[in-house]
């Protein structure tokens, strides 16, 4: 059951708020470009322009990049403040599902 809408899990990927840790995967990840198009609206080309521009002037870190769902897992597993992405298939009690995408 999903705990957060959909506005509030983008706002962590969006670098607009640092109350959670982004987990990204990598670049040419499918899911990264999924989820950037269903939960942010926008592009995954987009999304790092905007990281840039706070990297830049010193308001954020870029999000962590990891291989893949399983390793998402991990992360998030790992940190209770990370959020992350990743294929329904990978979920497991390990962590805890706060917003399934349509």
């Amino acid at each position: 059951e999903a705990s957060m809408t959909k506005d509030q899990v983008a706002q962590f990927f969006l670098g607009k708020s640092s109350a959670m840790t982004p987990i990204d995967q990598s670049e040419d990840s499918p899911q990264r470009a999924e989820f950037y198009k269903k939960v942010t609206d926008k592009d995954a080309s987009q999304a790092k322009a905007l990281w840039s521009k706070l990297v830049f002037t010193g308001k954020a870190t870029m999000p962590k990049e990891v291989a893949n769902s399983a390793a998402v897992k991990a992360a998030v597993a790992a940190n209770p403040k990370a959020i992350g992405y990743m294929d329904k298939a990978s979920v497991d009690a390990s962590v805890k599902v706060v917003y399934t995408a349509p």
